[in-house]
């Protein structure tokens, strides 16, 4: 065994169990030490599955010396954001709402990848029910982040983001309503998938706003975001082949995502267009009024929703969450019936302008993020800044989730920084071979574990 395992692509693990050079089992076993003697270990996992990843992992050797494998993935050990059911295992989405809640099969999903011989290895640290960008969580653990424990990790699906970034799992499976694959993914540095709402299936997944919500993985490479997603769907994952950059033509959308971003995201990101333009590729830089429309319309669908699902609970017991995601919440209350539906018939024709106005482009290039990972403890005693830093971290993402994209981040070797890609609605095959294209071109270093 080696150290260098805990540092490799979920799809590089996948080819060693191939070539049989490395065993299911003693890789499982890596990973789980791992998580065993990590300093940060408890902020980042909420609960490993030990039992249950030992005995995948033996299925997979025994899949593996008899050349059954079932798919390019069979026997990776990944994590799972604490909002997937797993049979028999305590699922408490972070929240103390729902302390000891334990389901009785698994999510859709987690029982999709089981089936590719994906290696489950616990449930990771979130933000409560989801519902902030930061990552923040005073009620259950909130991970480091993995450049600077003082700084917000990027949420909600914080937990996952840090497990594969410290080398506790070679990739995570994510959440995304707002960004909450992508801001994690971002500062972190690593890759994001947002898929399309409806791609994959939502059973056994708490919910936050069912409409918006959405899975994704966080890896270490657009490959290993392909595999992860085919593996979840239960389908063969695309050909990403090799798409020469001259043949690609990118919008650079500069309604609302270039508004108010601090000076190192910004400048991160038009180097990494440079790059990509003295590669070959086409940029063409685009205004998109229907964008800026549908921003504020967040207020309502976002919070209404939230607090239809989860307004009872709070209203019960309060106290038990941190103030700043509570009132969040709350804020739902402040909407009608009737605005909420007239709001959702207003976001449907501003997605039809959206469409028109992007179709004759390969995708759509934005920041990732307009700002760096805040410091946490100002966040813990600041509400204000609490706010502000929120809604500017999910500024970016939400354009994809408000006009119903495929969204994938990719970093670019400037810590904290990352350049998002924005396909259209299903587009997911298309999207990932033009990340993939992107990916060669713009990252400068492979992510890395921080140990």
């Amino acid at each position: 065994m080696t150290e260098t395992w805990l540092s490799m692509s979920a799809a590089d693990l996948g080819r060693g169990i191939a070539a049989a050079k490395i065993d299911p089992v003693d890789l499982c076993e890596q990973y789980l030490t791992a998580i065993d003697t990590h300093r940060y270990s408890n902020r980042i996992y909420a609960r490993t599955t030990k039992a249950r990843a030992r005995a995948e992992a033996l299925a997979a050797s025994r899949r593996a010396k008899n050349s059954v494998r079932r798919g390019p993935l069979d026997g990776v050990p990944i994590s799972w954001k604490d909002l997937y059911d797993s049979a028999g295992t305590v699922t408490e989405a972070g929240s103390a709402l729902l302390a000891g809640r334990v389901p009785g099969s698994d999510a859709q999903v987690l029982a999709n990848a089981t089936r590719a011989g994906l290696v489950c290895l616990g449930k990771t640290h979130m933000t409560e029910l989801a519902f902030s960008g930061l990552g923040l969580n005073p009620v259950t653990q909130t991970p480091p982040n993995v450049y600077d424990p003082d700084l917000a990790p990027g949420g909600s699906s914080s937990g996952a983001a840090t497990s594969v970034g410290f080398g506790l799992a070679a990739a995570g499976i994510g959440s995304d309503t707002g960004g909450s694959v992508r801001i994690p993914a971002t500062w972190n540095n690593l890759v994001g998938l947002k898929t399309t709402s409806g791609l994959l299936s939502l059973s056994g997944v708490v919910p936050l706003c069912s409409r918006f919500d959405t899975v994704g993985p966080l890896c270490r490479s657009v490959e290993d975001a392909s595999l992860l997603l085919a593996a979840m769907r239960g389908v063969a994952a695309p050909d990403l082949g090799h798409t020469p950059l001259q043949s690609l033509h990118f919008a650079v959308l500069e309604t609302v995502a270039m508004e108010d971003c601090r000076e190192e995201p910004l400048t991160d990101f038009e180097t990494a267009l440079e790059k990509l333009a003295n590669a070959g590729a086409k940029i063409t830089r685009i205004k998109i009024p229907e964008v800026a429309q549908a921003m504020p319309l967040s207020a309502c669908l976002y919070t209404s929703e939230a607090y239809a699902q989860w307004g009872k609970e709070i209203e019960a017991e309060p106290n038990k969450m941190y103030p700043p995601v509570k009132e969040r919440f709350e804020a739902g209350q402040q909407f009608s019936a009737v605005e909420y539906v007239r709001d959702w018939q207003k976001l449907h024709a501003l997605r039809k302008a959206y469409k028109a106005a992007t179709a004759a482009f390969d995708a759509v290039l934005i920041p990732s993020s307009a700002i760096l990972p805040p410091d946490r403890e100002r966040l813990l005693r600041d509400a204000d800044y609490f706010i502000s830093e929120n809604l500017l971290a999910l500024r970016n993402t939400r354009i994809g989730n408000l006009m119903g994209l495929c969204a994938i981040t990719l970093p670019t070797g400037t810590n904290g920084c990352g350049i998002m890609a924005m396909g259209a609605p299903f587009g997911e095959a298309k999207l990932l071979r033009v990340a993939a294209a992107m990916e060669r071109c713009v990252e400068t270093t492979h992510p890395t574990i921080n140990r």
